[in-house]
C-alpha cells in the first residue's frame, strides 16, 4: 500500500520527484512512520486486515486528529488574537473545524487525490476527505509530536490554505439576523433566561429559549447569555427553513393576522454570509 500512496503523490506533484521529495512538500518534512500516513488516506470501505486479523483504516486516526486539531486552532487564534474574548475564539476555532470548512480544505490540499476507496461511497458520505485532513493531522502528531503538529498545521495549513483575518471578520448574528427576519414578516420573536447553571468547574452557564408568537423554535446554552441566545437563534432559523411542520404554523399566525402572504423563509448567515 506504501507504492499506492507514493504513486498519487508523485501524481498530485510532479512524475520526475521521488516520492519522498513529494510527501515533503504535502507535509513539510520528511516523515518518519510512512505506515501512519498511509493508514490516513485508506477509508473504511478499503479496509486492509492485518496479520493478527484486525481491520486497518483511518478511523481511529481520524477520532485523534480531531481533538488535537481542536486543541491546535485554539492554540493559534488565542495567540493570533490576544484581546478578543472567549466567545469569539470559540466561534473562530468553530469556523475553521466544522464539517464543511474541512472537506473544502482537504480538497485544496489535494488529499482527495490521495485517498483510497470506494468510489460509491462518496455519495453517502460527503465529509470523507475532511476526515482524512483530521486522520493526516492524527499521523503527524503520532510521528513528529505536538510541536511539530503544530508547525505543520501553521505553515503547510493556514499559510497557505486559510485566511484568519477573513474567517475572524465572518461574525455570524443569529439572532439580529432572525429579528431582522420577524420584523420583516410582522411576527414577535421573543428571548428568553430559562435558567443559570453551573457545569463541573463552576463555572456559570446560561440556558436561553426562543419564541416566536408563543410558538417555541429553540433552546441554547452558553457561557455566556449572548452566546446561549446565538444558539438559540441559529437552531431556530434551521428549525424555521428545515421543518414543515413549524412552517405551517408559522403560516397559520400569518393567516390570524390577517395577511394572506405566505411567511418568508430566512436564509441561513452561514450558508449565505
Amino acid at each position: 500500500m506504501i507504492n499506492v500512496l507514493f504513486r498519487k503523490l508523485k501524481k498530485l506533484f510532479s512524475k520526475k520527484e521521488s516520492p519522498y521529495l513529494a510527501l515533503y512538500k504535502l507535509l513539510g518534512f520528511y516523515p518518519k512512520n510512512l505506515y501512519l500516513y498511509e493508514q490516513a488516506f485508506i477509508h473504511r470501505s478499503s479496509s486492509i486486515e492485518t496479520e493478527d486479523g484486525r481491520w486497518q483504516n483511518n478511523e481511529r486516526l481520524e477520532f485523534l486528529g480531531d481533538a488535537v486539531l481542536n486543541a491546535i486552532i485554539a492554540d493559534i487564534i488565542y495567540k493570533k488574537f490576544p484581546n478578543r474574548k472567549e466567545g469569539f475564539l470559540t466561534q473562530t476555532r468553530s469556523k475553521i473545524v466544522q464539517r464543511d470548512s474541512l472537506n473544502r480544505l482537504a480538497i485544496d490540499m489535494g488529499l482527495n487525490e490521495l485517498m483510497v476507496m470506494n468510489r460509491k461511497t462518496t455519495s453517502h458520505n460527503h465529509y470523507i476527505y475532511g476526515n482524512a485532513f483530521e486522520a493526516l493531522i492524527g499521523a503527524v502528531y503520532l510521528d513528529q509530536g505536538y510541536r511539530k503538529c503544530l508547525e505543520f498545521v501553521e505553515k503547510q495549513v493556514i499559510e497557505r490554505h486559510i485566511s484568519l483575518k477573513t474567517i475572524a471578520k465572518k461574525e455570524v448574528n443569529f439572532k439580529s439576523h432572525l429579528i431582522e427576519w420577524s420584523q420583516k414578516n410582522k411576527l414577535e420573536i421573543v428571548f428568553e433566561l430559562l435558567e443559570t447553571l453551573k457545569d463541573d468547574d463552576k463555572n456559570p452557564v446560561f440556558q436561553s429559549s426562543v419564541t416566536l408568537m408563543g410558538v417555541s423554535l429553540g433552546k441554547g446554552t452558553g457561557y455566556t447569555k449572548k452566546e446561549s441566545q446565538q444558539l438559540a437563534a441559529k437552531i431556530a432559523i434551521r428549525r424555521i427553513r428545515h421543518d414543515k411542520a413549524i412552517q405551517s404554523v408559522i403560516n397559520e399566525l400569518k393567516q390570524k393576522q390577517g395577511s394572506g402572504k405566505k411567511c418568508d423563509i430566512p436564509d441561513d448567515p452561514e450558508e449565505n454570509p
